[in-house]
């Protein structure tokens, strides 16, 4: 597979406070990712890649097919956003990963997910 940056990729996160226990050392956050088609020809996404760590080091990986239980074809010049979640034992934490990729002609290629960080809104100033 080769990297490509014909796939632009956006990423919003927010600390879930309603289902967070931090007594209990439970943070959650919710991740909003956009992908846009950049190129001329139709994209899908049919697996993803992410690494998480914790404010302590701790890491975690998770791959799978497609997200949210799609794999979404997007034409060029569209998009495609869903909305997920990760659970951390500390309230500061980052994800970053790669989108795995097939173009019309089954072509593969990765799309990174730059770092981005997951932290409580008192963390973030």
């Amino acid at each position: 597979m080769i990297n490509s940056p014909r796939v632009c990729v956006q990423v919003q996160s927010m600390y879930i406070e309603t289902q967070s226990q931090p007594e209990s050392d439970r943070y959650v956050f919710a991740y909003t990712i956009t992908l846009r088609n950049l190129g001329r020809h139709p994209v899908q996404l049919i697996g993803r890649y992410w690494l998480i760590t914790n404010a302590n080091g701790q890491e975690t990986e998770v791959q799978g097919e497609g997200v949210v239980g799609e794999k979404p074809r997007i034409l060029p010049g569209g998009e495609f956003q869903y909305t997920s979640g990760a659970v951390l034992e500390t309230p500061l934490g980052t994800m970053q990963g790669h989108y795995d990729m097939v173009d019309d002609q089954g072509q593969g290629f990765h799309v990174a997910i730059p770092v981005f960080r997951l932290a409580i809104p008192s963390l973030i100033n």
